[in-house]
């Protein structure tokens, strides 16, 4: 089991100086345990990721900066700078930057399971279908692309 860490992980870095780029987004690891990751994602205007399901994963969203509007269980809704959004296991969920200014947000998910490992796997990946079929390897599950609209 992966103790947590005691410190500091500053602003603008990940947790040992980690930083994963997955489809254009910057990832930051915050913090990693077996029982918990943290990350942050900057996303740019028009950046996305699709509605996906974590069968094994509570997973929250803390919005730091901007707005992310999020397709929850099939339902569009609005989260803004202060919100947290949370996601029970099984729900499915994408999250999507329509906005014109940049978003910046802290997830966490629990368990981490194989999170972290997906997001490493990932790092700099651009054929979508490879990153769908990892991504379901590491219990990661995307719908088709209709549930994003």
């Amino acid at each position: 089991m992966t103790a947590l860490e005691k410190g500091i992980t500053a602003n603008g870095t990940g947790y040992a100086g980690t930083t994963w780029n997955i489809l254009g987004q910057v990832y930051f690891p915050k913090a990693v345990t077996d029982s918990t990751f943290a990350f942050e994602t900057n996303s740019d205007p028009g950046q996305f990721v699709p509605v996906h399901v974590h069968p094994t994963q509570e997973e929250f969203i803390l919005v730091q900066e901007g707005t992310l509007d999020l397709k929850l269980d099939g339902v569009w809704v609005k989260a803004h700078a202060g919100d947290l959004v949370r996601l029970p296991r099984g729900i499915p969920h994408g999250y999507f930057n329509k906005s014109d200014k940049p978003a910046r947000a802290l997830f966490w998910v629990s368990p981490a399971a194989k999170l972290e490992a997906l997001f490493k796997q990932l790092d700099n990946m651009t054929d979508i279908e490879a990153i769908v079929k990892v991504s379901a390897e590491h219990e990661v599950n995307f719908l088709p692309p209709e549930a994003n609209e």
